[in-house]
């Protein structure tokens, strides 16, 4: 089935066939930890709602390995290699439709730090990542250069189980996952939505191990005492249209 015409697991509709480019996402680590609400508020713009599940905002860190980025009409030239991307992310609300909130994005390419920062208005960083696999397991190191002499760091290493399931609607798992918007901001007054859609999310169960995580450290989080919960995708195709400035 063509990936457009996939979409009865949306939560709205297709906002039209006009998007702009293909990603191909891999081997993705979803890595979440429950947050109050109160403690986010001060670092995710007015206009947005901070949602919750269970009482609790959450706060995720996303390791994937992004194969290329395919401009609508050429779909087999990408305009970068491969590389991979970490984020940082929480979940908002804007008039009631669900989406992702980017706290930082840490990418190696030049292309994504440069241009989609920029076009997308994220805010983007650059780092240096390695990433690979030894056997089952996924080793991935991050360095970025802060502003201080200190860099911040994300290292960690995930083996994926075998038994792979899509995960039901109300349940925490879907809540996390499967989100088909972005929202961003040029100076926390403006706010721009961004559509992506895909398939819904094969997730895996994981076993997963954070040996170092300065992510947090510029937001004032600690986070330290809270046990993460995790999940493994192999990945799927997903189309993003262009970011449109919302009604604020």
């Amino acid at each position: 089935m063509n990936l457009l015409d996939d979409n009865a697991h949306r939560p709205w509709p297709i906002p039209s066939k006009k998007w702009i480019m293909r990603q191909p996402w891999r081997n993705l680590l979803f890595s979440h930890w429950p947050i109050p609400a109160e403690t986010l508020r001060p670092h995710i713009p007015p206009h947005l709602e901070i949602d919750t599940f269970n009482g609790y905002a959450w706060l995720g860190v996303i390791l994937f390995v992004m194969e290329g980025i395919y401009p609508r009409g050429l779909s087999s030239v990408s305009l970068t290699p491969k590389f991979s991307e970490i984020n940082v992310r929480t979940y908002v609300q804007c008039d009631g439709k669900p989406g992702i909130f980017f706290m930082s994005l840490d990418v190696e390419d030049w292309a994504s730090y440069i241009i989609a920062k920029k076009w997308f208005r994220l805010p983007y960083y650059s780092a240096q990542i390695s990433f690979e696999k030894k056997g089952q397991t996924f080793h991935c190191q991050s360095i970025r250069k802060g502003k201080t002499n200190t860099p911040i760091r994300f290292n960690v290493k995930y083996t994926p189980l075998p038994e792979v399931f899509f995960p039901k609607k109300g349940t925490l798992d879907h809540w996390l996952t499967e989100r088909y918007c972005l929202y961003s901001t040029d100076n926390g007054v403006n706010i721009y939505c961004g559509e992506i859609h895909h398939r819904p999310w094969p997730l895996q169960t994981v076993e997963a191990e954070i040996c170092r995580n300065t992510l947090f450290t510029r937001f004032n989080f600690d986070l330290t005492e809270v046990k993460p919960i995790f999940h493994f995708s192999k990945g799927v195709d997903t189309l993003i249209w262009n970011i449109k400035k919302t009604g604020f």
